[in-house]
């Protein structure tokens, strides 16, 4: 569900609209932090679009837990 872009950062290959991927990605990941609460998107808690760790692209978002 990732692509390592040309500069080494995962970017996640669902986009900005794949809900089941990004939460079920994050159901399994240690390192999810919630983000700010006027920054979260997704409707259930534990999603990547939700956590702090990624920045949103132009048709996706990067993690950056590292």
């Amino acid at each position: 569900m990732w692509c390592i872009d040309e500069t080494g950062n995962k970017l996640f290959a669902g986009g900005q609209e794949n809900w089941p991927a990004a939460a079920a990605i994050a159901v399994d990941c240690a390192s999810f932090r919630a983000d700010d609460d006027d920054e979260q998107c997704a409707e259930e808690p534990l999603s990547c679009y939700n956590c702090r760790y990624r920045r949103w692209t132009a048709e996706s978002f990067t993690c950056l837990k590292g």
